[in-house]
């Protein structure tokens, strides 16, 4: 574990992992964006029907979250598939909010998993599982190595102000 967290050598592999998994997000959000026939209501109902039946894809609960939240709401899950992957893709190729990023694309992952359909989706879990277990070290050669610094000091900028002035206040 230390060698993944703190290791550059390991940095420089998640530097792979990371843009190819980001690379699969980018392509099949900027797909269904730009393909404009994207719509998420036949996959959820298609995941809903295969809950059912003598040998079920889809566990009964998953099933029921669909047809209760996900299928009425069909066109926010159409808009939150087709951006989410797409956002998730581009931070994960440029090191931006990393951990995040993972934690999002492995969520949908999963959902996609529940939802009946295998295809890449275990093996883009296990890859972001090690993104996910590197922490910060998975962003160091990649915009965190800024961001997350530059962020850290405004919010000491922020609590120090809001100390003062509670103590001026008193």
């Amino acid at each position: 574990m230390n060698f993944l967290r703190n290791s550059k050598i390991a940095a420089g592999l998640l530097v792979f992992l990371r843009v190819y998994i980001g690379y699969q997000w980018m392509v099949a959000g900027y797909g269904k964006i730009t393909g404009g026939q994207f719509d998420a209501s036949g996959y959820l109902q298609g995941a809903v029907a295969a809950s059912g039946g003598d040998n079920p894809a889809v566990q009964a609960w998953w099933g029921t979250f669909l047809e209760a939240v996900a299928l009425p709401n069909a066109e926010l899950f159409t808009f939150l598939v087709m951006w989410g992957e797409l956002l998730v893709g581009m931070a994960l190729i440029l090191g931006i909010f990393t951990n995040f990023s993972a934690l999002m694309g492995i969520t949908m992952n999963f959902a996609f998993l529940f939802s009946g359909t295998v295809s890449t989706n275990a093996q883009m879990v296990l890859i972001t599982v090690f993104i996910i277990a590197a922490g910060a070290n998975a962003g160091k050669y990649g915009l965190d190595r800024w961001v997350i610094p530059f962020l850290k000091e405004r919010t000491t900028i922020i609590k120090k102000r809001k100390q003062d002035k509670e103590v001026a206040a008193a």
